[in-house]
């Protein structure tokens, strides 16, 4: 064997690390962490972008976030629903969810994941370990509709 044998090549890092997200978060000029919120935010939004979600969090969360909404001068909790786990290289999320009726929820688990995936290492430069989903209901229209128009009321 000779020494101009061919090697395949990896950007390596000053950590040693091959993953090009980690040269961005620690370099011989210093080291970036990045929040838990941060993570979540954008696990949130990432998770609501994909089709048939109709909303992010269990009962409770999602009463407690209608309720902040109304408040004047409030913002969107982008968080609502989501755990995460942030290490220095890696993050686990956990999404709780109501997805729509009548979309699958293999194929929109899937979805979220690979969005969530995407968008984290993308935006972080963190390794997502797992993205672990757990559908809490299944949104209906007519869930939402009054159905006192259409009866007459039992107390005048």
């Amino acid at each position: 064997m000779t020494a101009q044998t061919a090697r395949p090549t990896t950007a390596v890092s000053t950590t040693g690390s091959t993953k090009t997200g980690d040269a961005a978060l620690a370099s011989e000029q210093g080291k970036t962490t990045i929040a838990d919120i941060v993570v979540s935010k954008i696990a949130g939004i990432a998770a609501r972008e994909v089709s048939g979600v109709h909303a992010l969090g269990g009962g409770a969360s999602r009463a407690v976030g209608l309720l902040r909404e109304r408040i004047p001068g409030s913002s969107i909790n982008h968080s609502q629903g989501v755990s995460v786990e942030v290490g220095e290289r890696e993050a686990a999320i956990d999404i709780q969810l109501v997805a729509e009726y009548g979309v699958a929820i293999a194929e929109l688990a899937q979805g979220i994941r690979r969005n969530i995936v995407s968008a984290v290492e993308r935006m972080t430069g963190l390794s997502v370990t797992e993205v672990n989903i757990e559908v809490q209901d299944v949104y209906v229209a007519s869930d939402d509709q009054d159905d006192s128009d259409d009866q007459p009321a039992r107390v005048q």
